[in-house]
């Protein structure tokens, strides 16, 4: 029997990009979906909505929100920034709240906040 290193080779290949596609293919198959679920637009359209504005760390303020009376946030810090202090003011928590508001409305839940959105209405320079 002859030893025809060519096709071993070409075997040795083939079973390794055999391997690869069927790990890709597992790999797939196994990626969570990390979409964020927000619940229909209508969920909180015509909810009551009511904010008050609590005391925070350091001399500062954070915000409840309540749909229907019931509390369905609780904000004691500046969302998107890093720490535990809260807002400067009562009237820049209040604003915060206000633009949160908007956002549970349009179904955005959780309703994120980013630093870009807190400059645009002026809560954060």
């Amino acid at each position: 029997m002859r030893f025809y290193p060519f096709l071993f080779m070409k075997k040795i290949i083939f079973l390794i990009a055999f391997l690869f596609s069927a790990i890709a293919m597992n790999a797939q198959m196994h990626v969570k979906d990390t979409t964020p679920r927000h619940p229909e637009p209508t969920k909180y359209a015509n909810s009551k909505f009511e904010w008050k504005i609590t005391d925070g760390v350091n001399n500062t303020h954070g915000y409840d929100i309540f749909a229907d009376g019931s509390m369905i946030l609780h904000q004691p810090s500046i969302p998107g920034m890093p720490g535990n202090d809260g807002f400067k003011t009562k009237i820049d928590a209040q604003n915060c709240a206000k633009y949160v508001i908007t956002k549970i409305q349009k179904g955005e839940m959780p309703p994120t906040v980013t630093v870009e959105e807190l400059k645009k209405i002026r809560v954060i320079h």
